[in-house]
């Protein structure tokens, strides 16, 4: 009983100070309207886009406040693919208590590039994944002012992504699984999901009790977080989740994409117009306030299945 009315009086307090803290829509337009626009030239890998893509996220982390990630001296983690140099961009917050104990909200950064030619060229990537992207971002700002976290917080934004998922793969390489106790992989949320506004899915919803976690925290509001409607697609293994998962990390992709109906996946057509910034916005204040136990060490998922 002692324990429980711990727990409950913890969670208490947080409300009260997640209510003084804010996501706002005006940051979340800024930055998404900044990753998807042209002169980031479909941020392909390899391109001088990709590269101004992860200065940005570097200005943004700095700007915030975050700290490098172990022994790196920049936010940037390079490495190399085919022998070409690519890096992931990570800025982390170190936890108070439990600072051994890892929390990594990720999103690519990466598309698809350009085509040679046509009126309209660049495929902007708008949702796969600036908005994701632009999640990270507004977490990471968000939890910073809050600076509550018990646990260490990673922010990642991966790059190759959409050429095999070389930046998870790299990342997963150089973390000890064991220290991640949970992984919020964040990829294309611009747009309502076949629920409507104020929902999303989670992806592997029954490998673990990760998203049991985020509902109970999220009880009582207007959003709902739902278990993966596609899963024909096998979506747990097709996007940056799948290479932690695999060592047993309860590692998930949170998305509202409708993957049967969603007409600008990978088109030129997938610009910042189309999406729902009102309701993005609020998916990622519904993050932040379902990550909340977790993040304060209070909530422990249970492992995956190692692959």
């Amino acid at each position: 009983m002692k324990k429980s009315i711990l727990v409950f009086s913890l969670l208490g307090q947080l409300v009260f100070a997640q209510e003084k803290t804010t996501i706002s829509k005006e940051e979340v337009k800024r930055i998404e309207v900044e990753l998807s626009s042209d002169k980031m030239q479909g941020r392909k890998i390899f391109t001088p886009g990709i590269d101004s893509a992860s200065v940005f996220i570097e200005k943004e982390f700095s700007k915030i406040g975050l700290s490098y990630y172990q022994e790196l001296t920049s936010y940037r983690q390079g490495f190399l693919v085919k022998k070409k140099q690519a890096n992931n961009v990570i800025g982390i917050l170190p936890g108070k208590s439990k600072s051994n104990e890892f929390v990594v909200f990720s999103a690519h950064y990466d598309h698809l590039g350009m085509k040679n030619s046509g009126k309209d060229k660049v495929y902007n990537g708008a949702n796969d994944d600036a908005s994701g992207v632009t999640a990270v971002i507004a977490l990471a700002q968000y939890f910073k002012q809050l600076d509550q976290n018990e646990r260490t917080i990673i922010f990642v934004a991966f790059t190759g992504e959409e050429v095999g998922g070389f930046g998870s793969k790299y990342f997963s390489q150089d973390i000890n699984p064991d220290n991640v106790v949970a992984m919020f992989n964040i990829e294309m949320i611009g747009t309502e999901s076949k629920w409507g506004k104020n929902s999303a899915y989670i992806t592997g919803f029954e490998k673990s009790n990760f998203g049991e976690i985020l509902q109970l925290n999220l009880k009582g509001s207007l959003f709902s977080f739902n278990p993966d409607p596609y899963p024909s697609q096998q979506l747990f293994y097709r996007s940056d989740n799948a290479r932690l998962a695999a060592l047993g990390v309860p590692a998930h992709t949170i998305s509202t994409s409708k993957m049967d109906s969603e007409e600008n996946y990978h088109q030129l057509s997938d610009e910042v117009f189309t999406l729902d910034l009102d309701n993005m916005s609020e998916i990622i204040k519904s993050i932040a306030i379902s990550s909340i136990s977790i993040v304060k060490g209070i909530d422990t998922p249970s492992r995956v299945e190692k692959l």
